[in-house]
C-alpha cells in the first residue's frame, strides 16, 4: 500500500473576502517528487504556509506523516526541510553562523555533509549574508533545507536566483533525495525544471486544483503535432473522421495535423500508403499548462 505523506481535505483559505485556496483535495505519496504548478497569485504559497501551520485554514484540514498540521506542527517541522518563496535572513550573520543556528535548533547535523553541500553549490559560508547576491543567499537556503536530511522537503520556487550550473546541481540533490526514499513537494512556475524533476504535478488555477496527474500521463493526453511525408499525393479524406485528429492539411505529399492522445489510429490510416518519413513533436509541459489556462489567463 502506498503511504501518503501529505493529505489535504477540503483545505480552504480566505483572507477576508480575498481568495487564497478553495477546497483542495490532494495527496502526495511517499518517495515521489510532486510539482505544484500555477502562475503567481494562484495560491501555491498559501498552500505551503497552510501545510507548515504558518497560517490557519478557513476550513478543511491537512495532515503530514498522518499528523494534523495545526495540532502537531512542531513534530512535523522536525522532519521537514523548507525553502520559503521570499527569503528573510539575519543579514549581519555569516552563512556558517546562520547554518549553525539552524543546526542547534535541530539538535545538530552532520557538518561534513553541510561542508560537502557548500562545496557542491560553490557557496562561501564565511561571508556576511548582507554582502551576498540573491543567488548566493538562495544557496544558503538550499543548504539549510537539505542539511538534516529531512523526510519531506517543501520547496517554494527553490531555484530562484540560481545560475544554470547551480540549477543542475540542485536537480542532482532532488534526485538523490528521491533515491533515498524521501518525498519532495516543489512549487514552481518554471515548467522545464518541473518536467525534468517531477513524477506527478498538480495544476492550480485561481485557488482551485485543476488536475493532479503524472507528467507522462498529462503529455500522453496533450496535443501532439504530427508531420507525415508520403511518396505520393494522398487524399485528405483518408484521415478525416479519425478520433483525436484535427487541423489536417495535405500538400505536396506532406500531411500536417495535430493529434490528441494516441497516434495509433493515425499511423494505421497512414500505413495504407507509402510513408517516407514521420516527424512528431512531443508536447512540452508548458504547452499542457497553457492548454489548462489559455494564453491570456494568468490570474
Amino acid at each position: 500500500m502506498i503511504e501518503s505523506v501529505i493529505r489535504m481535505q477540503g483545505l480552504t483559505k480566505f483572507y477576508g473576502k480575498q481568495r487564497g485556496v478553495i477546497d483542495l483535495d490532494m495527496e502526495v505519496q511517499k518517495g515521489e517528487v510532486f510539482g505544484y504548478l500555477g502562475p503567481n497569485g494562484a495560491g501555491k504559497t498559501t498552500t505551503i504556509r497552510l501545510l507548515l501551520d504558518l497560517i490557519r485554514p478557513t476550513r478543511g484540514k491537512a495532515t503530514i506523516f498522518g499528523l494534523d498540521v495545526n495540532e502537531q506542527g512542531l513534530e512535523i517541522r522536525k522532519r521537514v526541510g523548507y525553502i520559503p518563496g521570499e527569503l528573510a535572513m539575519y543579514e549581519n550573520m555569516r552563512g556558517r553562523d546562520l547554518l549553525t543556528y539552524f543546526a542547534h535548533l535541530r539538535d545538530g547535523v552532520d557538518w561534513e555533509f553541510v561542508e560537502g553541500m557548500a562545496k557542491r553549490l560553490d557557496c562561501n559560508l564565511s561571508q556576511p549574508i548582507r554582502s551576498l547576491s540573491h543567488g548566493n543567499k538562495q544557496k544558503i537556503a538550499v543548504i539549510q533545507a537539505f542539511m538534516h536530511r529531512p523526510e519531506l522537503l517543501i520547496l517554494d520556487e527553490p531555484t530562484t536566483g540560481l545560475d544554470p550550473f547551480m540549477q543542475r546541481e540542485f536537480y542532482s540533490l532532488i534526485a538523490e533525495a528521491k533515491e533515498d526514499g524521501r518525498t519532495v513537494f516543489i512549487s514552481s512556475h518554471i515548467l522545464p525544471e518541473v518536467e525534468r524533476m517531477c513524477d506527478r504535478v498538480g495544476i492550480l488555477r485561481a485557488g482551485k486544483l485543476v488536475t493532479v496527474e503524472g507528467v507522462k500521463a498529462l503529455k500522453e493526453r496533450a496535443l501532439r503535432h504530427l508531420e507525415i511525408h508520403f511518396a505520393e499525393q494522398v487524399p485528405k479524406d483518408a484521415f478525416t473522421g479519425i478520433t483525436g485528429i484535427r487541423d489536417i492539411t495535405v500538400e505536396n505529399g506532406v500531411m500536417h495535423c495535430t493529434v490528441v492522445g494516441s497516434l495509433d489510429a493515425v499511423i494505421k490510416a497512414a500505413s495504407r500508403f507509402r510513408v517516407e518519413n514521420v516527424i512528431t513533436q512531443e508536447p512540452s509541459l508548458e504547452e499542457i499548462f497553457v492548454s489548462y489556462y489559455g494564453e491570456g489567463d494568468r490570474t
